[in-house]
């Protein structure tokens, strides 16, 4: 039995590891926000609606990976 608990708080530092990570991500993106989602004047043909849904995508995938590894962090 004590090596299943060995394992279980092993995994859940990893998790917590990620969380952090994730987090720390998440943190760069928003100060970076600009420099990551401004305008690119070398791409001419891409439009404001284009900007806004790659944001959107990398927001929701972000926002997922946060939620699943703290969840694993937290539950396991």
């Amino acid at each position: 039995m004590q090596h299943n608990a060995a394992f279980f708080l092993g995994l859940r530092l990893v998790f917590l590891a990620l969380f952090l990570i994730t987090l720390g991500t998440g943190i760069y993106g928003l100060r970076h926000y600009q420099k990551l989602f401004g305008t690119d004047r070398t791409m001419p043909s891409e439009t404001r609606s284009a900007r806004n849904y790659t944001k959107l995508l990398v927001i929701a995938v972000w926002l997922h990976a946060l939620l699943i590894t703290g969840a694993f962090a937290w539950l396991l």
